[in-house]
């Protein structure tokens, strides 16, 4: 829970690191940009609207030439192509502005001096469409319809200009006041009540268009950060997975290298061990002589145990340290799991007796063999068995079961009436060297490999291994082996229909 609690407070510490650091580098982004957006922004705007009009380099001219032919109605076609030819040189202009605008890199754009450049094309080309509003006559026969023909063509244009620019609002405000500001005047100049309502509508639609041209603007820019906070996320996700797969791989390769080192440390550990072991042995039993004082002889068989308890912990430790390394070769074959238990009953039924605690045997009768490594399985069950006589207290019970499992399987079952395990601590338990709290306080001494090694040894068996654990009530040790490991009984040989040849047959 500690660790935890620590690792949790250090991802809060460090995203409230890059929060800051995000947060100062965005305000220094913007106050070094004259626009109040990032300069990236700004160059994506930017670009955004050069694109836009590039996608219209055909429109536009079409749009004018529309106007032309139709304005041919109240001036010399002469005229109205000489316009035409403006309106499509001016856009041209623009057009060659924007590609070479997204031609150049990005790393030699001067945002400033480019925004200034369009607006100046802008401008340009909202001054020729709003010529053709002073090329138009302002005769009273004709009046109605050429005023009619201005507004729709302010709103077509206006429109168009709008959407194309809107990433930019100063270009679009450019490429349309021109227009608004002569057609205005020349409603104005008209001095006819419809021509001022006309005036008046001209105006509230350039605010309306550049109302809406502002808006779209900050949809873009929203639209522009939500993808560059993905693009962030996306990119600190994968430095956090290449550095935690990299913290895994170092961590396995360390782990693997400590198994490895172990494995092969069988020798040198054993050796002095077992010379420690004889020779203390030989004092103890004073095979050579008597020893001098009686308490050397008390201290020998000090040293004899604590090698034997020496011995044995080196043993457990390399046992889980092959296993962990992939040297745990299993020799398998067909085991009788009935009959290991009951071994491993006589073989520790003189420690239960000495703490006064009773086992009792539950196996199911007629039970197929299971092709498994004996010694690995007389290991599980030896150490299911010790882990709950050092935790049962004196006077207690323990139920060794032997039976199938769901789902066609055999298990082995160790039960008894101890301590009991919190739910919380049975990961540690689990773990190599791990213990419980309860278990400290209520057992002897142990290393706290017994079931690490059970759990590994079942694993290699592609069986499971579960506790449920009640405090105060008990502990249920359970090793399931799959049925892929339970061998199939053999039908029973009859004698042949013909005895006198002497032959036995199979049948089934």
């Amino acid at each position: 829970m500690h660790t935890s609690q620590k690792t949790a407070a250090s991802r809060e510490r460090a995203s409230r690191r890059r929060a800051v650091v995000t947060t100062v580098r965005e305000t220094r982004e913007r106050l070094s940009s004259d626009t109040g957006v990032r300069p990236v922004f700004d160059y994506e705007l930017a670009l955004t609207y050069a694109r836009n009009r590039l996608s219209a380099g055909y429109a536009l001219p079409l749009l004018a030439l529309i106007l032309a032919i139709a304005s041919q109605l109240w001036i010399d076609w002469r005229l109205a192509m000489f316009w035409a030819l403006l309106v499509i040189a001016a856009h041209g202009m623009v057009l060659a502005l924007c590609r070479r605008y997204v031609n150049t890199p990005a790393a030699e754009v001067s945002n400033r001096s480019w925004r200034r450049r369009f607006a100046f094309a802008e401008l340009a080309g909202g001054i020729t469409w709003a010529l053709l509003f002073v090329l138009l006559p302002s005769a009273p026969q004709a009046l109605a319809y050429v005023q009619v023909f201005e507004f729709a063509m302010l709103l077509v244009v206006v429109s168009v200009v709008t959407s194309l620019a809107a990433t930019m609002p100063p270009a679009a405000m450019a490429g349309t006041v021109p227009l608004t500001v002569v057609l205005s005047l020349v409603y104005v100049s008209g001095e006819v009540l419809l021509s001022l309502a006309l005036a008046a509508m001209t105006i509230a639609v350039q605010v309306f268009f550049l109302i809406l041209a502002t808006r779209l603007n900050s949809a873009t820019l929203a639209m522009l950060e939500y993808r560059a906070e993905k693009d962030l996320l996306i990119a600190e996700l994968a430095t956090a997975k290449s550095i935690s797969d990299e913290s895994r791989r170092r961590a396995e390769e360390a782990n693997l290298a400590k198994s490895r080192f172990l494995a092969t440390m069988s020798h040198e550990l054993r050796t002095p061990l077992n010379a420690i072991l004889g020779f203390s042995e030989i004092i103890q039993k004073e095979l050579l002589g008597p020893v001098g004082h009686p308490n050397y002889k008390s201290y020998v068989g000090d040293i004899h145990a604590s090698g034997q308890h020496l011995l044995t912990l080196i043993n457990e430790i390399l046992d889980l340290s092959r296993v962990e390394a992939g040297r745990y070769e299993l020799n398998e074959e067909a085991v009788n799991l009935a009959n290991v238990a009951s071994e491993c009953h006589r073989l520790l039924q003189l420690k239960a007796t000495s703490k006064n605690i009773s086992i009792v045997e539950d196996y199911a009768r007629n039970l197929p063999r299971l092709w498994a490594d004996e010694r690995a399985v007389r290991q599980i069950a030896l150490n299911l068995l010790a882990n709950a006589i050092k935790f049962t207290p004196s006077g207690g019970e323990i139920v060794i079961r032997v039976g199938s499992a769901p789902g066609g399987g055999q298990l082995l079952s160790v039960r008894d009436n101890g301590p009991g395990i919190p739910e919380s601590e049975i990961p540690i338990v689990l773990s190599s060297f791990g213990q419980g709290s309860l278990a400290i306080k209520s057992a002897e001494r142990g290393a706290g490999l017994g079931l690490p090694i059970v759990q590994a040894l079942m694993q290699t068996h592609e069986g499971t291994f579960e506790l449920k654990t009640k405090l105060r009530e008990g502990t249920e040790a359970i090793a399931t082996f799959p049925q892929s490991r339970v061998m199939e009984a053999l039908p029973p040989i009859q004698p042949s229909a013909s005895p006198a040849r002497g032959r036995w047959l199979r049948t089934g």
